[in-house]
């Protein structure tokens, strides 16, 4: 009986979750989620497209096909049923939780303007941590770029990376291991 209290005690607490969406819909579904007052977040990034008679400037999600929410799992329903969320990301039929901090780290990083884009998912590479500046803590890899240093977050719960330009002083290695880099902070 105490399991089940314990049980029902986690599911009102409230935790971030990745929220997946239909293909070209993760604007349209924040805008409903703040109509519900559904905590969210949905990264993006500014991206110059050109055509042959113009260029325009756009903004982008970070994640194509995500959105993050912050809920109680028993609230999760409110989420479900907002038009173009397909499910919450998860194993075993539940949603997997996102820590706090992962999500506030990249929410920090991203308030202060750092230039960030999407990068295809990695799970080799030289292992690193950075230890200065709005994204102190999180661990991912290192990749040169011409002569810059580029940092890739690759987060392993919905197979996405993001990459940010680095300077070598920011970064500390991290011992090789055979384990795939999750999405620290």
């Amino acid at each position: 009986m105490a399991e089940n209290v314990a049980h029902s005690a986690g599911h009102a607490e409230q935790h971030w979750y990745a929220a997946y969406t239909c293909a070209q819909h993760e604007k349209r579904v924040a805008e409903q989620l703040a109509k519900r007052e559904v905590e969210h977040f949905l990264p993006l990034y500014s991206s110059v497209r050109r055509w042959k008679d113009r260029r325009a400037r756009l903004t982008l999600p970070l994640f194509p096909g995500y959105i993050f929410v912050r809920l109680a799992l028993q609230d999760r329903l409110c989420v479900l049923q907002v038009p173009g969320v397909v499910r919450l990301i998860g194993f075993g039929g539940l949603p997997t939780e996102l820590s706090n901090e992962e999500v506030e780290v990249l929410r920090s990083g991203l308030a202060d303007k750092l230039h960030v884009e999407p990068h295809p998912f990695l799970t080799v590479g030289r292992r690193v941590r950075i230890i200065c500046g709005p994204l102190a803590g999180f661990e991912g890899f290192l990749q040169r770029k011409k002569n810059n240093f580029r940092f890739v977050v690759s987060i392993e719960l919905i197979r996405s990376a993001f990459a940010v330009d680095v300077d070598a002083g920011d970064v500390q290695p991290l011992q090789e291991s055979k384990k795939n880099v999750k999405f620290k902070a």
